[in-house]
């Protein structure tokens, strides 16, 4: 086998610049995507037809659709309907967050569902506003109950994020592709890039667990 990792050496610093690029775009889209999924989750178990219809027609079209689809329609397309130019990392944030709220609203819903319906119908006995009742006892029992599935999002957000190479975003992937380009050692410089995002997914996977173990002490 003719490998030689030290023919890619001196560009590893380089590779690893990408990580903090990987981590921001990852970083807001999952804000971007919570926030979509959590109001999206309200609107397909509230009483309003027309909301649960939205919601449920977004999440059809997000999930029903490939992510490079999405972010090349966005990247591209944008400038051509609106006559606004949107920068690489706007287009990959903007992408990446509107898929993972269709995900992930479908994963709080779940859990809203799944928290006993006599502290709801207590709730509403004791007269507290549905909002209230929604953001004080609802939504923070179901996040300790979906934490492994938002966790399990996330990761899957960061190693989906390796797409953002065909838009020219200098993440962990391009990088490594370039230098495989630069050294015509291509297998080197992705391995090495594969061996970084499995250590991030190693390291996302502990935090998750010990952001878990933490809840559940709290009961």
């Amino acid at each position: 086998m003719n490998l030689d990792f030290s023919q890619i050496a001196p560009s590893i610093p380089y590779i690893l610049q990408g990580i903090g690029v990987t981590l921001k775009i990852v970083g807001v889209a999952a804000i971007i995507g919570f926030v979509i999924g959590i109001l999206l989750a309200l609107c397909k178990i509230g009483r309003f037809k027309g909301l649960k219809w939205f919601a449920d027609i977004y999440t059809s079209i997000f999930r029903g659709t490939p992510l490079i689809l999405q972010l090349l329609l966005i990247y591209y397309g944008t400038p051509q309907l609106f006559d606004i130019k949107v920068t690489a990392y706007t287009a990959a944030v903007l992408a990446f967050g509107f898929n993972s709220g269709a995900y992930i609203s479908e994963i709080i819903r779940a859990g809203i569902l799944a928290v006993d319906k006599g502290q709801l119908e207590a709730s509403m006995a004791l007269g507290i506003p549905y909002k209230k009742m929604m953001m004080d006892i609802v939504l923070p029992q179901a996040l300790k109950n979906i934490l492994p599935a938002l966790m399990n999002e996330f990761i899957t957000l960061t190693k989906e994020s390796a797409i953002v190479t065909v838009i020219g975003v200098t993440d962990i992937m391009r990088r490594s592709y370039i230098v495989g380009g630069n050294t015509y050692r291509y297998f080197e410089s992705l391995i090495f890039a594969g061996v970084i995002y499995y250590l991030m997914v190693i390291v996302l996977t502990l935090i998750g667990k010990a952001v878990e173990w933490r809840m559940r002490r709290s009961d």
